[in-house]
């Protein structure tokens, strides 16, 4: 009788670790949880760095029900005048430690603010893996003008995910609003939202792809179907939330993680006993096909993914992305602790 006593006080008491604060706007609670990381057996699109599965405990928390809209980041711009990476004067030494050594340095014309934009091909290509064949440094692209195209200059739709934002933009974006970015192993466990056996966040059938995610379904990258709708970036919400209630946990932006990229991490963590409790990553990057950049997780998948070339709008696909890196197609959502929000 005691211990039910206990049990109603402790309820009732405001901090008790029982208790979960009022939802913050535009948030959602993720309940704490087990499950299993990493690619499923029967998926047949699966990478080795999503290898091999591992049980991991997830801590209860907040998370974004959207990736963070122009409309939120441009209060952060207007409250705080944070410029971003794409938008200072770029810095050739910083540049060139990234590169291999001796590489020659660009003309002046080159080295001006700017960022990575889309651009398709006119003709189909035979070899998908260099991807600055649909890649272009844009000059003037930033968050507030996705193409780079003088004209475009402040014409920015509020309801689409901000993207042309660097890790350290997503940084000081969350340090303005008291959040963090989440781990790898937070996003994917929010994503699969307790679907243990589902490869996708809706289910199993790739055939339901375009009614749940905006991809690229067509000939990649010449010409987009838009079976789903958009041809590039699509309103955040614009698809069904999964059972978490989050929205565009597949497609639309990649998203930032707080971990570091290492391709033996996963194998790593199997040899652990037992439950990895809320891992952080590893303690450092290792990608041994880009060895001269420290990359950090991104999930999720975007508008470019394409089954021909790359299927990451699986829950367990990841890839790795320079910190200072910005692109056309890369946003971020966050997510905050009870102990934050108290």
């Amino acid at each position: 009788m005691k211990n039910i006593f206990k049990v109603l006080i402790c309820l009732t008491l405001i901090g008790c670790e029982t208790s979960i604060p009022s939802t913050p706007e535009g948030m959602v609670w993720i309940p704490g949880g087990t499950f299993e990381q990493g690619a499923l057996d029967s998926d047949q699109y699966a990478m080795q760095h999503e290898k091999p599965r591992h049980k991991v405990k997830i801590d209860g928390f907040f998370m974004d029900v959207t990736v963070v809209t122009n409309k939120k980041f441009k209060e952060f711009i207007n409250e705080t005048g944070y410029i971003t990476v794409a938008e200072r004067a770029v810095d050739w030494n910083e540049i060139k430690s990234q590169l291999p050594e001796n590489t020659p340095k660009p003309h002046d014309s080159v080295l001006e603010p700017g960022s990575l934009v889309f651009k398709k091909s006119k003709v189909p290509l035979d070899n998908l893996n260099d991807f600055f064949q649909w890649w272009k440094w844009k000059i003037g692209a930033n968050w507030n003008n996705v193409t780079g195209d003088k004209n475009n200059i402040n014409i920015i739709q509020d309801d689409l995910p901000v993207v042309h934002v660097s890790y350290e933009d997503a940084l000081a974006y969350c340090k303005w609003a008291n959040r963090r970015l989440p781990t790898e192993a937070e996003w994917e466990y929010a994503a699969r939202a307790n679907k243990k056996d589902n490869i996708f966040t809706w289910g199993n059938n790739i055939n339901e792809l375009h009614t749940n995610a905006n991809t690229w379904e067509g000939d990649f990258p010449v010409t987009n179907s838009q079976k789903d709708g958009y041809e590039r970036l699509a309103p955040v919400k614009t698809y069904p939330a999964n059972d978490f209630g989050l929205f565009g946990m597949a497609g639309n932006v990649w998203e930032w993680t707080s971990d570091w990229y290492n391709v033996n991490y996963y194998s790593e963590l199997s040899n652990t006993k037992g439950v990895c409790d809320n891992p952080g990553g590893p303690l450092k990057a290792y990608n041994p096909n880009n060895i001269y950049i420290q990359e950090k997780v991104i999930k999720g998948g975007s508008f470019l993914c394409n089954q021909s070339y790359c299927i990451s709008y699986r829950i367990s696909a990841k890839m790795g992305t320079s910190p200072d890196s910005s692109l056309e197609h890369l946003g971020f959502r966050t997510v905050a602790t009870k102990k934050m929000i108290k």
